[in-house]
């Protein structure tokens, strides 16, 4: 990160850092403190956050801390017009063009970041360096290296943290892990997730172009790479390049293969390979057309899985039948499920109706109300940085093979390299503009 300002070290701040050192030495404090991210407040003081990024999904996430009974007290964008349309609904807000003054800001408790991928990682792992909670938008960063990062910094600070992928919440997909678990299909050891959808904005590399007043563009760019700006890749299109997003698949494979690696126990694949095709006119090279094959190995009595990701109109030979444009089909020994965000359905092999599973996940009481009344207690997430975060490095392990040609990467999860292909280090781990580290 770049040079800034210090760190004030507010009462707040103070508790949780002791809160820390006393996890680390065993030494008693009078005041009970479960993690270093637990709120050090009295039952009548409320919880403080500031927001990096606020419109669109960062917008929704700071709506709905704020209803979980949460002061928003500093807020940061480059679009000062966007700003100024969120922070009407919360006028005593102190509000910033650099994200780092909301860092500096004194007594804050939770960073919320919901900025465009490239940019999440460097915000984020300050915010738990300094002994924050953490909410961030999905995927958890741009890249495989930074979501090992921040993984490793949110469980040195034992911080509680939460990635945005919503639908976790949801009732369905709690309700489809309890049909898998409890072995209704029998041992499943081939999954197929599939989006209808595909990139279609037609993207242009320009020479220069005039920055709009009120946005901070050097600032947006953060660590990428300097490109001439240009609305083709500002905003939300910026998901369709590599320099800022991942596509479609680093849009929504955190929230659909979300319910396989949950339901399955999944971590870290043993192989990767993708295909795909650029159906769309444009400088943009994200692929219109996906196909993304995962090999994970056995977990404990669960046997090896094979998980494909299809996306663009790509999907399983015979999934027509289904009448899904995207779902998720688990094939068992015994049957299949076929889910999507809504919706669920088994097929038994012997044609008899399956019988009802016990319900032993309780229903969310909401994805951002949870995650605020975990920093609350110290208590769990379900979407903690440790799990979302070995997710999206897997999500993104697709991109990293398709940029370097279709080559199946054999991944070392524990040294973060593809044993096979060098060539993957520099998609793996990019290099970061000049003036920025992680």
């Amino acid at each position: 990160m770049s040079e800034f300002t210090n760190d004030p070290r507010s009462r707040r701040r103070f508790l949780k850092q002791a809160a820390s050192l006393a996890t680390a030495t065993s030494i008693a404090l009078p005041t009970v403190i479960p993690t270093a991210c637990a709120a050090s407040n009295s039952p009548n003081e409320r919880l403080r956050a500031g927001a990096v990024g606020t419109f669109a999904r960062a917008r929704a996430n700071i709506n709905g801390i704020s209803k979980a009974g949460v002061d928003i007290v500093a807020m940061a964008d480059i679009d000062a017009n966007r700003m100024a349309e969120t922070s009407k609904s919360f006028p005593k807000t102190k509000t910033f063009e650099d994200f780092r003054h909301v860092l500096d800001y004194e007594d804050l408790d939770i960073l919320i970041v919901g900025t465009p991928d490239h940019t999440h990682a460097i915000p984020v792992a300050e915010g738990l360096r300094r002994g924050m909670a953490v909410y961030c938008e999905k995927p958890l960063a741009h890249s495989v290296h930074e979501c090992r990062v921040i993984r490793n910094l949110a469980a040195e600070k034992n911080a509680v943290t939460q990635m945005g992928s919503q639908i976790h919440s949801g009732d369905n997909y709690r309700r489809v892990v309890e049909e898998v678990q409890a072995g209704t299909i029998g041992d499943v050891k081939r999954v197929h997730v599939w989006l209808g959808n595909g990139p279609t904005v037609v993207g242009k590399r320009v020479k220069k172009a005039e920055v709009p007043k009120g946005i901070n563009y050097d600032l947006w760019l953060g660590p990428a790479p300097y490109r001439p700006f240009h609305v083709s890749h500002f905003h939300f299109d910026w998901r369709y390049w590599w320099d800022f997003g991942g596509g479609w698949l680093a849009d929504f494979g955190c929230h659909y293969m979300d319910l396989p690696f949950w339901a399955l126990d999944l971590r870290y694949p043993t192989s990767v390979v993708a295909k795909g095709e650029k159906a769309h006119e444009g400088d943009n090279e994200v692929p219109h057309k996906m196909q993304v094959d995962y090999q994970f190995p056995a977990r404990g009595d669960q046997p090896p899985v094979h998980l494909t990701w299809y996306h663009g109109g790509w999907m399983p030979e015979g999934a027509e039948v289904y009448n899904k444009k995207s779902a998720v089909l688990f094939e068992g020994d015994k049957g299949r499920i076929l889910a999507d965000y809504g919706s669920r359905k088994v097929f038994l092999d012997n044609g008899k109706e399956a019988e009802p599973v016990e319900q032993t996940i309780p229903n969310s009481i909401g994805h951002h109300k949870e995650f605020v009344e975990a920093v609350k207690t110290g208590g769990p997430t379900t979407c903690n940085f440790d799990y979302s975060g070995a997710l999206a490095e897997a999500v993104l392990l697709g991109n990293v093979s398709y940029r370097i040609g279709g080559k199946e990467l054999q991944w070392d999860a524990e040294n973060l390299k593809a044993t096979n292909a060098p060539e993957a280090d520099q998609y793996i781990q990019r290099e970061y503009r000049k003036g920025w580290t992680l």
